[in-house]
């Protein structure tokens, strides 16, 4: 069928959360058997099916169970093998179909939808797509297959339907555009009623403020602009997302505001290409940055992460782009991708930058931002690519011994300019991506660390369950042992060994916490003793007099800025954190010898235990009405036993 308009007059959208009228959305009716009057009376209920009542299943390809794998080589996964890691898709671009997707399961879950990760149980299966390789096609393929197998209700989103919209493995699903998530209620609605809708073409961006079910709800991925400016012969992305649309800097700043007030701790400012931001609309990047750098908290609990740029749009912004990395509440962490070090390979991609251009990027940033970490990708075997070509990118990683490196092998796209090109034998690909790979796992980049004191940001659990994920600011990852509660907080940590692809931390003191976790009144604010007034080894009370406690303390909220320090080894699992939970008061090394309290874990749950006994009129109405209907029904069922009696 043909692609379909919205057919709405005026500014061709609705406002978040209400639906477009049947006719606004094109449908291709399915042939199903027509009940007759006769089966519809005797079975009424069985043909109505309330919107909002199904299970959904979503797929997001390439995303990892919490968060989109940035680098899947500095993120921790003991029992994946680094050769494979390194041949996953584009990074930004998973981030964000990541984003998308949490954007559709927010809406369909405020309409009442139930979200599910077991497919088997879903009603209709919901899948968002990447379209920069092969593989992740061909993943998608066989998903659909599987779906269409199972006899379920299937919605395509994402790339791959929005550049490749009359590939076979579409034909009879409903599919939905990247820039129209916003509607993914009314197609998932007309699904269900086995409808086949197809609904791609937009002239407006989505609304940043739609509903949203966040993977992971520390991490904010904010995407700031669709579409990009280059034209790569290798890449389908803009076949998908097409030219640059950038969201204006009110509107950015507004969702920065809104999230933080939600507890975010990491915004990850995401697109095709961030560097492009504000082209199309008379800004540039560092506009955008430092607008959203003044909203950040002062006490650095949230942090900023820019995400990739290529070498054409920073170049002029270098010294700007510089000061906002070394902003306090700003990751000094930048992905800029070469994709290969011969300038004649770049000209064969168009990538509209050299070799040198690139060197400069990385050398002006690592001069000018202390601790800058900088991640890069590098196609292997592209079309044209000699020896001595090859031979060039492996110098160009030895000379910056880049910790972060994403290496990938090259996967001609159907209707791109290099898929028309003469290929490199598989085989020599295969061998060219296994000595680049092997050269960057040579790297020690961590070595040295040890001993060291670092802030880090704690937001994920690692793989092996036990560990907690926090980043340093220049984005190197810590592992800590460490309870869960910690999820949320900023922490000081000593770096007690290195590895490969991460480090491991003993933590210190915790300096923030989640507030949105630990809602925290005037009462419950904590202070100690710490001069001669100590007596007893009681803390005194806080009171709003400063002068109730000694001199040298200091009330202050630990929702937002308590530091709790921790001392002794490190142990395994809530044990390493005993004296986190009993300690009530501690004394920080400041100049003003400030001490903070944290609420004890069993504080906590008393208080939670005191609220939830406290019934009001209408949960003692709803237990009288529950027993009075248990009586009614005891009653009808003691009526038919006696009837059954005496008629028998």
């Amino acid at each position: 069928m043909e692609d379909i308009e919205d057919l709405l007059v005026g500014d061709g959208g609705v406002a978040p959360g209400f639906r477009l009228p049947l006719s606004s959305v094109g449908l291709n009716p399915k042939k199903k058997p027509i009940k007759s009057k006769s089966s519809f009376l005797q079975d009424p209920l069985q043909s109505i099916k309330i919107p909002g009542t199904q299970i959904i299943y979503i797929k997001t390809f390439g995303c990892s169970h919490n968060q989109v794998l940035r680098v899947c080589v500095y993120y921790f996964q003991s029992s994946v093998q680094v050769s494979s890691c390194l041949k996953t898709d584009n990074l930004e671009l998973l981030e964000l179909a990541n984003s998308d997707s949490e954007y559709m399961a927010g809406q369909l879950s405020a309409y009442g939808y139930t979200l599910t990760d077991n497919p088997e149980e879903a009603d209709l299966w919901l899948i968002n797509t990447c379209t920069v390789k092969s593989p992740s096609q061909s993943a998608m393929d066989t998903i659909i297959s599987k779906g269409k197998g199972a006899k379920k209700p299937l919605v395509v989103a994402g790339c791959v339907p929005q550049g490749s919209r009359n590939i076979k493995e579409l034909e009879g699903v409903s599919i939905v555009g990247v820039q129209q998530i916003d509607r993914v209620v009314e197609v998932v609605e007309e699904t269900l009623k086995g409808h086949e809708v197809r609904l791609l073409n937009r002239k407006t961006l989505p609304a940043l403020d739609l509903p949203k079910v966040r993977k992971n709800k520390f991490v904010e991925i904010l995407p700031i602009n669709v579409g990009c400016l280059g034209a790569c012969t290798y890449c389908k992305t803009k076949h998908a997302r097409g030219h640059l649309g950038s969201y204006t800097v009110d509107s950015l700043v507004q969702r920065v505001k809104t999230v933080i007030a939600e507890g975010v701790r990491e915004i990850w400012l995401s697109s095709e290409d961030t560097g492009a931001y504000g082209r199309d609309i008379g800004v540039n990047l560092p506009i955008l940055l430092n607008a959203m750098i003044v909203e950040l908290p002062s006490t650095g609990s949230t942090m900023l992460r820019v995400g990739m740029t290529n070498p054409p749009y920073i170049l002029e912004h270098l010294k700007e782009i510089a000061e906002v990395l070394c902003h306090p509440s700003v990751y000094s962490f930048l992905h800029v991708p070469v994709q290969s070090g011969s300038n004649a390979v770049l000209t064969a991609m168009n990538r509209e930058y050299t070799v040198e251009e690139f060197r400069t990027v990385v050398d002006t940033l690592t001069k000018l931002v202390p601790g800058m970490q900088i991640a890069t990708d590098i196609i292997c075997g592209f079309p044209g690519e000699t020896d001595d070509d090859f031979a060039q990118t492996v110098q160009l990683i030895k000379d910056y011994k880049l910790a972060q490196v994403h290496i990938s092998q090259f996967y001609p796209r159907p209707g791109t300019p290099a898929a028309r090109m003469k290929k490199v034998p598989s085989a020599i690909v295969k061998k060219r991506s296994r000595e680049l790979t092997a050269v960057f796992e040579s790297f020690t980049p961590y070595n040295g660390m040890e001993g060291l004191i670092e802030r880090i940001w704690i937001t994920d659990v690692a793989a092996d369950g036990t560990h907690l994920v926090g980043h340093t600011k220049g984005y190197i990852q810590v592992l800590v042992n460490a309870p869960e509660s910690l999820l949320g907080a900023s922490a000081t940590v000593r770096i007690t060994s290195v590895g490969r692809w991460s480090v491991f931390g003993e933590v210190i003191e915790v300096l923030s916490y989640n507030a949105q976790d630990r809602t925290l009144n005037k009462d419950e604010l904590s202070c100690s003793r710490v001069s001669s007034c100590d007596v007893g080894g009681e803390p005194c009370a806080c009171s709003k007099d400063p002068g109730s406690c000694c001199s040298a303390v200091q009330c202050v909220d630990t929702s937002e800025a308590a530091a709790v320090p921790v001392n002794g080894k490190q142990g395994s699992g809530d044990q390493n954190f005993d004296g986190l939970r009993k300690r009530n008061s501690v004394i920080l090394e400041s100049s003003k010898n400030t001490v903070f309290q944290e609420p004890t874990l069993k504080e906590e749950s008393s208080k939670a235990r005191a609220s939830t006994v406290q019934w009001n009129i209408v949960d003692k109405s709803l237990v009288a009405g529950i027993f009075l209907c248990f009586l009614i029904a005891v009653a009808c069922l003691s009526q038919l036993w006696l009837r059954k009696v005496m008629s028998s």
